[in-house]
């Protein structure tokens, strides 16, 4: 986002004056902006504090304390790999190191064209299927790493038929 531009902070303004009369507006304000940019970046943040009051150190730790906001922008595609303990020893650890090297990526970093980013996730609560995988919402269950491949091939075939299509990224 860099700079912000005067159209960017005048909407981060407007979704503070929303949540004003809110018990938690920090959280709910925070959720939009992120659902919105993607990711909340220390010149958010320091908007964010001018209309709440709130100081940047205390957003800056809210951004910081849940993994699902973020300071740096996602890939299109938000790869979110469990390793809470029932993945973990039922292989987690492989499928995420298999994503990592497809993607040339470590986890937390996004890929150099934007599409991918990988997290590693504590426990999802998806015990039952474990390894779980998911990508954007979806979840894939009882993940091996030699099913990645197939995985990462999927929506960078949908990435394809979109280009053929004419539909902008």
């Amino acid at each position: 986002m860099g700079k912000l531009n005067e159209a960017a902070e005048r909407q981060i303004r407007e979704i503070c004056q929303r949540h004003k009369d809110d018990n938690t507006p920090l959280m709910m304000i925070l959720s939009d902006i992120q659902n919105e940019y993607g990711y909340i970046p220390l010149e958010v943040q320091e908007v964010v504090s001018q209309e709440t009051g709130i100081s940047v150190a205390e957003i800056y730790g809210v951004v910081t304390f849940y993994s699902f906001f973020s300071l740096t922008p996602k890939g299109k595609y938000v790869i979110g790999c469990c390793l809470g303990t029932a993945c973990y020893v039922k292989g987690g650890q492989q499928v995420i190191d298999k994503f990592s090297e497809l993607l040339h990526i470590e986890p937390g970093q996004t890929s150099e064209d934007g599409l991918f980013t990988l997290d590693a996730l504590r426990c999802i609560g998806a015990c039952g299927i474990a390894p779980a995988v998911t990508i954007n919402g979806t979840v894939y269950p009882k993940v091996t790493a030699s099913q990645v491949n197939e995985i990462v091939a999927k929506y960078l075939l949908a990435e394809e038929k979109l280009k053929k299509e004419g539909v902008p990224a």
